[in-house]
């Protein structure tokens, strides 16, 4: 185990609150069908999804994800002022977006973050890896879309299997379906989003570790990860106690402001929003819970006709989704700015 230097503890403590915040921020996501659906009160619902996004931890070992975000900065650039920065901003972010009901993605915010902080260092775009950040940018479109698509050919597959049962018939096997597609979803929820802040972490014990100095551009940021499992459980654990503390702000947006769901509908948005999240938690690409199960839900409206969906509510969530990463990037070179100017930390 390293030796917890103040600033390193400082991090750490920042990061699994943002992983906190992060969870009731997107615990909306979660829900938000299956309460629309009523078939499960708002609380059992965030208990149900708290406890999948737990699981989560025994479930995905590799930490792709993390270590994309982690490396979304070469190693060589980063200092622990940076990661601070890069957390202050995007729990700020974060909580603003939430105060005002706007699910925008935490996911991007932190990557915004890291990246404005070590822009407002370095001060040319030489530190960003733009591999990772490329592919990040990329799934900001894709990951709604393939959620759209998918949403789409589900509901239709489900609407011709369920062609000649009774209506009430139907409804009782899907109410009853959607608490495994809920679960899905919460999992790949918790696989996701838990390690976006892991990668940091990890950074952040190798930079103490070595005082402070600059990492070699091959730091061994994965393997140290899988050699300190606390850094997971702990992840882990803080997203699913703030999933448990609810984000009822964003419900109504997500779960009835898009478009009308049914519990068959329900299912067709969990199950292929659990989908997305798996493969690109699979692939290594840090995506939003947000874009993927909004762009489920659109999809799902669609099948009934274009106008089911309510577009001027989406375009306003694009612009929240299009708006984060910037944002975040210039609040957390403001932030770290503050920091070694202000508060004289180490550049």
């Amino acid at each position: 185990m390293f030796g917890f230097s103040t600033l390193l503890l400082v991090i750490i403590v920042l990061a699994l609150i943002f992983d906190y915040i992060n969870g009731f921020h997107d615990s909306a996501n979660s829900i938000a069908t299956i309460v629309s659906t009523k078939v499960l009160t708002p609380f059992q619902a965030v208990v149900w999804a708290a406890f999948w996004n737990f699981v989560a931890y025994f479930v995905f070992k590799e930490h792709k994800v993390a270590n994309t975000v982690a490396k979304t900065i070469h190693p060589e650039y980063i200092t622990l002022t940076i990661i601070l920065a890069g957390i202050i901003a995007a729990i700020f972010w974060n909580l603003l977006t939430w105060w005002f009901g706007i699910p925008s993605s935490s996911s991007h915010t932190l990557i915004g973050g890291f990246i404005g902080a070590a822009l407002a260092r370095i001060g040319h775009f030489d530190v960003i890896e733009m591999y990772n950040l490329g592919k990040t940018v990329l799934f900001i479109f894709l990951s709604p879309i393939i959620g759209m698509f998918l949403a789409f050919i589900i509901t239709i597959a489900i609407n011709w299997i369920a062609r000649k049962s009774p209506p009430y018939k139907a409804e009782k096997w899907f109410k009853r379906l959607q608490l495994f597609s809920s679960a899905a979803f919460s999992l790949g929820h918790g696989g996701n989003d838990a390690q976006k802040v892991m990668g940091l972490i990890t950074v952040a014990l190798l930079l103490d570790k070595n005082g402070g100095h600059a990492l070699a551009e091959n730091a061994p940021i994965l393997k140290t990860m899988l050699e300190n499992n606390w850094i997971p459980f702990a992840c882990y654990t803080a997203i699913a106690l703030g999933t448990m503390s609810g984000g009822w702000k964003i419900v109504k947006t997500m779960g009835t402001r898009i478009t009308k769901v049914t519990p068959i509908e329900g299912v067709a948005a969990e199950s292929a929003a659990a989908s997305t999240l798996i493969l690109t938690e699979a692939l290594g690409i840090p995506v939003s819970t947000t874009h993927t199960v909004a762009g489920a839900i659109m999809g799902v409206g669609a099948t009934k006709r274009l106008s089911a969906v309510r577009w001027g509510v989406t375009v306003n969530l694009v612009w929240a989704w299009v708006l984060t990463i910037p944002v975040s990037a210039v609040v957390a070179a403001l932030i770290y700015w503050l920091l070694t100017i202000v508060f004289k930390l180490p550049a």
